[in-house]
């Protein structure tokens, strides 16, 4: 009898500290405001949680996100899509390319390392850089870039993303 109390005893403690984590009221949120200040405490930081299938929203509004300028991260992908890409991290907002080269110049080969930095849709949101090697009797070694050849990718990167910004709002 004594095991039987024990057993008992223990299923008894287990439905009492189950019974303390749930809560007994739900308050569902009425306004944006309040549904913002809910999303706030989430584990994925201030501002909403992630959502996987709502890549292609505006900042502005309040659906699910990710963590960078949807704006950016679609015209980042579509300006280096002639590149093989390496990794991408939408929540991150990291792109990395593998070697390319063109063939032009198969000499020659070209790496891409891209951050988005934010948010929001600004000319400071986004960093790139252009590595470039050519192939020698020793094979690769590093070489230098053009000096504005990252400053250009960008430039066509920002020019992408407010065209996809525009479309957006007149559709």
């Amino acid at each position: 009898m004594s095991q039987y109390a024990r057993i008992l005893g223990a299923c008894f403690v287990a439905v009492l500290c189950t019974g303390c984590g749930q809560q007994t009221a739900t308050q569902v949120p009425q306004t944006q405001e309040e549904t913002r200040d809910a999303r706030a405490g989430s584990i994925f930081g201030g501002g909403g949680g992630i959502s996987l299938l709502d890549l292609g929203g505006s900042d502005e509004e309040e659906g699910g996100r990710i963590g960078v300028n949807s704006f950016l991260w679609r015209a980042s992908l579509d300006t280096l899509s002639f590149m093989p890409i390496a990794s991408a991290d939408p929540f991150g907002g990291v792109i990395l390319t593998d070697w390319y080269s063109p063939p032009e110049t198969p000499q020659e080969r070209f790496k891409v390392n891209l951050y988005i930095l934010g948010r929001q849709l600004r000319s400071d949101g986004l960093r790139v850089s252009v590595f470039r090697q050519q192939r020698d009797d020793a094979g690769w070694s590093d070489a230098p870039t053009i000096d504005n050849t990252a400053t250009q990718l960008e430039d066509t990167i920002l020019t992408r993303a407010r065209q996809l910004r525009i479309a957006q709002q007149q559709s």
